[in-house]
């Protein structure tokens, strides 16, 4: 009687759960929920142009780190005063929305969630295509602004969906991890570097996945969840092993954290926020796959000087 209890209780927790990932369609009929909180974290015209009722606006620059790496956590206050303003609690659900112009602007969107996720959100969603997809099977829109009572809850910040510079360092020298570098492979290769970023290259040992292939033709859409299994078991992972993902400064690898760790349930996945523009801040130097030379430094950077100003 006790196991049929039990199951029965599992089986309404799996019911509850909100989905992860909403169409235009499923996200609709939701729009009347009191629990329900849209965080729209286009641009402030952009939001008064015309947004989904009810939708708060928090753009997304709001959620970035310091100045020299966009990809560190903003102070614990600052994320907790960003929490309140949104009238958020462990109860709500959230479901964020961005512009959905491209894979960057999914992987703005799985950043915010993972941040609201590991601050102790419950219920979260993000809208496959952002508005680009609302406004595309035509929802309707509103300028008027809504304003909630801001929550007092104090949120707190969990690291199990993260990993620090230190504990990628330790992965290096020990071997027990596996890195994924999730840039285009210029980047990996040392070719490109982020304008942040002191110089190119990867973490050593670091496996690479462009992550542009997880998204539909360069698009805002999620990759149908059998291409996503396809891609995942691209990765050999050890059994044990924690899957690490990078970028320049956390945000594309945040998107495919969302669809490897989200949609398709693999377990010990996690990002480091600061990625390489982190890494190679360090001091002293921490090592550095595919680092070109001094001179092939300056050659890349007259390279791209050139090309910026043909632009």
């Amino acid at each position: 009687m006790k196991y049929w209890l039990f199951a029965f209780l599992l089986w309404c927790g799996a019911a509850l759960a909100a989905q992860p990932l909403l169409g235009s369609d499923e996200l609709e009929p939701m729009l009347s929920a009191p629990e329900l909180r849209i965080v729209d974290i286009r641009d402030a015209q952009s939001f008064a142009g015309g947004h989904i009722e009810g939708a708060l606006n928090a753009p997304y620059n709001e959620w970035l780190g310091p100045p020299e790496n966009f990809g560190i956590l903003p102070p614990a206050q600052d994320m907790a005063a960003l929490v309140q303003r949104l009238a958020l609690t462990p109860d709500s659900h959230a479901v964020v929305v961005s512009a959905g112009s491209d894979g960057t602007d999914f992987g703005a969107a799985a950043r915010v969630y993972w941040m609201l996720k590991s601050l102790g959100v419950k219920q979260l969603s993000i809208l496959d295509g952002g508005m680009q997809s609302w406004d595309f099977d035509g929802m309707a829109t509103t300028k008027a602004v809504s304003a909630p009572a801001p929550s007092e809850w104090q949120p707190q910040w969990s690291p199990r969906w993260s990993a620090t510079r230190d504990e990628v360092l330790a992965h290096v020298q020990k071997g027990d991890a596996v890195l994924l570098d999730v840039r285009p492979q210029n980047f990996y290769l040392g070719q490109f570097k982020a304008p942040m970023a002191r110089m190119p290259g990867t973490i050593p040992g670091a496996l690479q996945q462009d992550f542009t292939r997880w998204v539909q033709n360069g698009s805002a859409l999620s990759v149908a969840p059998e291409q996503a299994r396809r891609l995942a078991q691209e990765i050999r992972r050890p059994d044990g092993q924690d899957l690490v993902l990078f970028c320049n400064t956390g945000v594309w690898s945040a998107l495919v954290w969302f669809e490897m760790h989200e949609i398709l349930g693999m377990k010990d996945v996690k990002i480091y926020p600061g990625s390489m523009v982190d890494w190679v801040q360090a001091v002293p130097m921490l090592p550095t796959l595919n680092a070109p030379s001094r001179s092939e430094q300056i050659v890349q950077a007259f390279a791209q000087a050139w090309k910026n100003l043909k632009k």
